[in-house]
């Protein structure tokens, strides 16, 4: 039941990005949902894959790169489902920033989360 109200929580992010950052458009919340879904995804399997592999390059920026994979993870979402549009690199960095902080703020409001 939690993980369904998380998705439901990365979705609502999701559709307040557009209102924050012009540079970032979703259709409906059915994209939302969906764009929820596959970032879960590729953030599971791709990501660590990334993080693995740009290790040297994430050391030398001082974890400075991680922004970098992260906002290349929102322009994947958004090559891979129509409805879900970023207009560049600087979009989708500052748009998977927002929507962490976003969604990290939502599920703190959650019951039975830690409050830390």
């Amino acid at each position: 039941m939690r993980l369904i109200v998380v998705w439901l929580i990365n979705a609502a992010a999701l559709l307040a990005l557009p209102w924050l950052l012009p540079s970032i458009h979703v259709a409906s919340f059915a994209t939302a949902l969906g764009v929820a879904l596959v970032l879960g995804l590729i953030n599971a399997v791709i990501r660590p894959l990334l993080l693995l592999l740009t290790l040297p390059v994430t050391l030398l920026s001082l974890g400075l790169f991680i922004f970098v994979i992260n906002g290349l993870m929102f322009l994947l979402a958004a090559w891979l489902l129509d409805g879900f549009v970023v207009d560049g690199l600087w979009a989708g960095i500052l748009g998977s920033t927002l929507y962490s902080v976003i969604s990290w703020l939502l599920t703190k409001l959650l019951p039975g989360s830690p409050k830390a």
